[in-house]
C-alpha cells in the first residue's frame, strides 16, 4: 500500500466490524465496572483507623498527640490527611512497626519529603500513653524541570533508527511549584522549543472542602511544528514537512479537572477538555483519512472519567500490593470527528515471595467504539507505557488491544547515599536485575501492510532496574519478540 493514499474500506467490513466492535465494547464496560465496584468497598470506607478497645487495658496504648516536626512549607493538615492515626486512638502495642511503616511509605508516596523518620515517647507517669513524633525532611518544591521529547515513539527508535538526530528533540522547560502554599498545590509553566514549540499554564488544587476529599484543576496548552506524521506504512510513521519549512500543524487544548479523593488508596478524576487541531493541506493530500470528510481541522470536547486504586507500596516504582487505573473517554466532535468512546483498564499485582525477590503481573486494555474512525485516531501499540517489549520500534495501530507484562526481580543494592546539599540530604539507588515476559494482541479491521496486527505477539527477555533520587527510573532491556529479532532498549518509565 502506497502511503500516500487512503486505506481502502468497504460498507460490508465497516458494517461487521462496527457489530463485532460492539459487543466487545460493551464487554470492557462490564470489565469496568467490575473493576470499581471490587474495590467499592476502599472507596466508600474511610482512611482505615487503627483498632480501638480491641484488647485489653495491659496490651494496649492511647494516642495523646502527634507531633510532626521539619514541615517548614508542607500544611500539617496534609501530612495527618495521609496518616492511619488520630490523637485519641487506642492502639494494640505490637501494632506500633506496623503503623510506622505504613505512615512513612504513605508520606514517601506524597512526593514531597527525601527522609521520613517516626519515634514514640511514652508520657511520664501515665503507663499506656504515648506521643507520636514525625519528622520529615523536604523536597526542594520549586524546581525547573528540564523535559526531553521526541519527535519518535521513544527513545530507542529516536536514538538507533534515526541516528540520534538532535532536530528530533523538542526540549521544554516546566517551572513547578510541587507543593504551592504548602497546601500540596501544582502550579507549572511549560516552555517548549525545538521539533515542536509550544507553552502551557496547569494547576491543580487536590483539597478545596474541610474534609480535603475534593480538588479542583484546569490546564492550558498551545502548540505547533513544522513536521508530522501522516500515516503507517510496514508499522513506521511516514512523515511530511522538514525541520525549517512552514508551520504543519497547530494545536490548542484547554480543560477542566475535577478529583474526588473519598480514602487514601482511591481517587476519581472527572476531566473536561476542548481540543482544536489543525494540519496544512499537504497532510490531506498524502492521507485524505487523516481526519473525517477530509477536513483539515479537528474540533471536539473530550470528557473523561479514570478511577485509581492505590493499594500498592510506590506508586512510581511498585514492588509489592496491587493497583487498579479503569479510565472511559468519549469525544463528542465538531468537525473531523464524529464520535469516538474508548475504556482503558490497568491492573497490575505485585508480590514479594521471598526475602528480596519480587514478581508482578500487568496488565492494559483497550476496547473502543466505534471502530471505524480517521488515522489520527486509530493510535494503538507502540509508544507511552502501551507497547510490548521487544517490539520498540515498531507502530501498531488499531482499535481494540490487550497486553500482559510478567517480571521476575531480585534486588541486589540498596543504598543511601548522604550529601552536604539542602533538599538533597540523601541520594538512593537501588538495582534490580530481572527476567521477563510479555505477551499482547491488537486489532485492526483495516490493517493495510501492517504485519503486527490481528495476530499474538510475545517476547521474553532479561533486564536490569535502576531507582534512585526523586524516582529516577532507568530499565535496561535486552529482549527477543517472536520474529527472531533481539535488541537492547533503554526505558524511563515503570513497567
Amino acid at each position: 500500500m502506497s502511503p500516500g493514499k487512503a486505506l481502502p474500506k468497504t460498507a460490508d467490513t465497516i458494517l461487521s466490524c462496527n457489530r463485532f466492535n460492539m459487543k466487545y465494547f460493551l464487554l470492557i464496560y462490564l470489565l469496568f465496572l467490575f473493576c470499581c465496584f471490587t474495590t467499592w468497598s476502599q472507596v466508600v470506607t474511610p482512611m482505615p483507623k487503627s483498632k480501638k478497645n480491641t484488647a485489653t487495658k495491659s496490651s494496649t496504648v492511647t494516642i495523646r498527640h502527634i507531633i510532626i516536626e521539619g514541615n517548614n512549607i508542607t500544611r500539617r493538615s496534609v501530612i495527618l490527611r495521609e496518616i492511619s492515626i488520630d490523637p485519641g486512638d487506642v492502639i494494640l502495642t505490637d501494632s506500633i512497626p506496623q503503623l510506622t511503616d505504613e505512615i512513612r511509605l504513605r508520606l514517601f508516596n506524597l512526593q514531597l519529603f527525601n527522609e521520613v523518620e517516626e519515634h514514640t515517647v511514652t508520657v511520664a507517669d501515665s503507663g499506656n500513653v504515648i506521643d507520636w513524633y514525625i519528622s520529615v525532611k523536604e523536597r526542594w518544591y520549586i524546581i525547573p524541570g528540564f523535559s526531553i521529547q521526541y519527535a519518535d515513539q521513544n527513545f530507542n527508535t529516536w536514538f538507533v533508527k534515526e541516528d540520534h538526530d538532535l532536530r528530533r528533540i523538542t526540549g521544554g522547560i516546566t517551572l513547578t511549584d510541587k507543593n504551592f502554599r504548602g497546601n500540596l498545590e501544582q502550579l507549572s509553566v511549560t516552555v517548549q522549543e525545538g521539533y515542536s514549540q509550544g507553552i502551557g499554564l496547569s494547576y491543580l488544587r487536590p483539597y478545596v472542602n474541610k474534609g480535603q476529599t475534593h480538588g479542583i484543576g484546569f490546564s492550558v496548552l498551545a502548540s505547533q511544528g513544522s513536521q508530522a506524521y501522516y500515516n503507517t506504512d510496514s508499522n513506521k510513521l511516514v512523515y511530511a514537512g522538514t525541520y525549517s519549512g512552514p508551520i504543519l500543524w497547530r494545536r490548542f487544548e484547554g480543560g477542566l479537572r475535577y478529583l474526588y479523593r473519598p480514602a487514601y488508596a482511591s481517587k476519581h478524576s472527572l476531566r473536561l477538555n476542548y481540543v482544536v487541531y489543525s494540519v496544512n493541506d499537504t497532510i490531506l493530500k498524502l492521507n485524505p483519512s487523516y481526519f473525517t470528510n477530509g477536513s483539515t481541522t479537528a474540533r471536539y470536547l473530550e470528557l473523561s472519567y479514570r478511577y485509581e486504586y492505590n493499594g500498592v507500596d510506590n506508586w512510581n516504582y511498585s514492588l509489592t500490593g496491587q493497583k487498579i487505573v479503569a479510565s472511559e473517554i468519549t469525544r463528542l466532535g465538531f468537525e473531523g470527528i464524529n464520535f469516538q468512546s474508548f475504556a482503558k483498564v490497568e491492573a497490575g499485582i505485585f508480590r514479594n515471595p521471598l526475602p528480596k525477590w519480587y514478581c508482578d503481573a500487568i496488565f492494559r486494555g483497550r476496547l473502543m467504539y466505534p471502530q471505524d474512525q480517521p488515522y489520527y485516531f486509530r493510535n494503538g501499540l507502540g509508544s507511552q507505557t502501551d507497547y510490548i517489549r521487544g517490539y520498540e520500534y515498531y507502530i501498531i495501530d488499531g482499535t481494540n488491544y490487550g497486553l500482559v507484562r510478567l517480571d521476575l526481580k531480585r534486588e541486589i543494592f540498596n543504598n543511601t547515599y548522604s550529601i552536604p546539599v539542602k533538599y538533597f540530604t540523601a541520594i538512593p539507588v537501588r538495582i534490580y536485575p530481572k527476567i521477563f515476559a510479555d505477551a499482547g494482541y491488537i486489532s485492526n479491521p483495516v490493517p493495510g501492510n501492517s504485519f503486527l496486527n490481528n495476530r499474538l505477539l510475545y517476547s521474553v527477555g532479561i533486564g536490569l532496574d535502576i531507582v534512585t533520587l526523586y524516582d529516577v527510573k532507568f530499565r535496561f532491556e535486552f529482549a527477543w519478540n517472536h520474529l527472531g529479532q533481539n535488541g537492547l532498549y533503554l526505558h524511563f518509565n515503570s513497567e
